[in-house]
């Protein structure tokens, strides 16, 4: 332990180094030390804990959010972006700049790029803005729901490979059939196997993550899902899906019935994937989110403040509750 004259040495060049701004060469001139004695007093103060740097950058809470949310769930990669509104245009339209940025980053030529449908995938669809030509193929994960064409995969595809300078494929099937006899027979025709054989080999996918909120899925807006259908998805505990495969709050696939329907890659297939980039917002994800962070669906995740603090406090209830 140092004597109280070097720790109140210590303290005095700590503050004109961190506090007044003066270099170690100055700090010796004005104390009469060699400037050796200077920088090892620096170096034995940071090795006792007596300096604790912080640093507070204008957002940095969603920094903090960021480094927690990869800390718990093994992630890669997370960027947390201040809180999208429920309907706002335009905070999706950021989100979506900034999930574009992070793909082009991590986009290789020779890569095959696996897409999902919605409004999320369209948003970094317009505003995807690379400086080069990427030599790349995109291709849908599954096939095509109801609603806007906008959102469409086969669309998306088309549009995120012209703007990459890349390759699309379509997939020209439902992403659903009546019953699991019908997808698998519609699942084995050349041009809907062809496609899937391609999407199987993608090395990078990017995928939104679904709700099963009746008001706002599009898997049950444009889909055509019974009431029972819904009872049985909700009985299992469906919380979310990726790609029309439903799974619980802890990440386990669920609804089979339903899923065993869906023509695309199984989640298996999907979970194949080298690198997985999960893309969502809004409080009314968290769980849908938390899910697919639970069962591993993901490697990099995308999301805005408000899904982020509702993912950790899913998580610091469970944890409480296990202990």
């Amino acid at each position: 332990m140092p004597t109280y004259e070097t720790i109140r040495l210590m303290n005095t060049i700590l503050n004109l180094h961190y506090m007044e701004k003066l270099t170690q060469t100055e700090i010796a001139q004005r104390l009469g030390l060699s400037i050796p004695k200077v920088n090892r007093l620096l170096q034995q103060a940071h090795e006792l804990g007596y300096v604790n740097i912080s640093i507070r950058t204008p957002f940095q809470q969603l920094f903090d959010l960021e480094a927690r949310l990869k800390a718990v769930f093994s992630l890669n990669d997370v960027i947390v972006i201040p809180a999208v509104a429920e309907t706002g245009i335009s905070s999706l339209n950021a989100l979506g700049a900034v999930a574009a940025n992070y793909l082009l980053a991590h986009l290789r030529d020779g890569d095959v790029l696996a897409i999902t449908p919605g409004t999320t995938l369209r948003a970094v669809a317009l505003a995807l803005d690379p400086t080069r030509s990427y030599q790349v193929e995109v291709v849908p994960i599954l096939g095509a729901l109801q609603g806007p064409i906008e959102n469409d995969m086969n669309y998306l595809a088309t549009s995120m490979a012209k703007k990459l300078g890349g390759k699309a494929y379509q997939l020209h099937a439902p992403a659903f059939v009546e019953t699991r006899e019908n997808c698998e027979l519609l699942c084995m025709m050349e041009p809907v196997k062809g496609i899937l054989d391609i999407a199987r080999r993608a090395s990078i996918a990017l995928m939104g993550i679904g709700t099963l909120d009746a008001e706002a899925s599009r898997i049950v807006q444009f889909t055509a899902l019974s009431p029972e259908d819904m009872k049985r998805i909700t009985d299992c505990g469906g919380v979310g899906e990726i790609a029309a495969h439903i799974y619980d709050l802890d990440g386990q696939p669920c609804g089979k019935e339903y899923t065993d329907r869906v023509i695309g890659l199984t989640l298996d297939e999907i979970l194949n994937i080298p690198y997985r980039i999960g893309v969502a917002a809004t409080e009314a994800k968290a769980k849908p989110i938390y899910g697919a962070l639970r069962g591993g669906y993901m490697h990099a995740l995308i999301v805005d403040e408000a899904a982020a603090r509702g993912i950790l406090a899913l998580f610091d209830h469970d944890f409480r509750k296990k202990s």
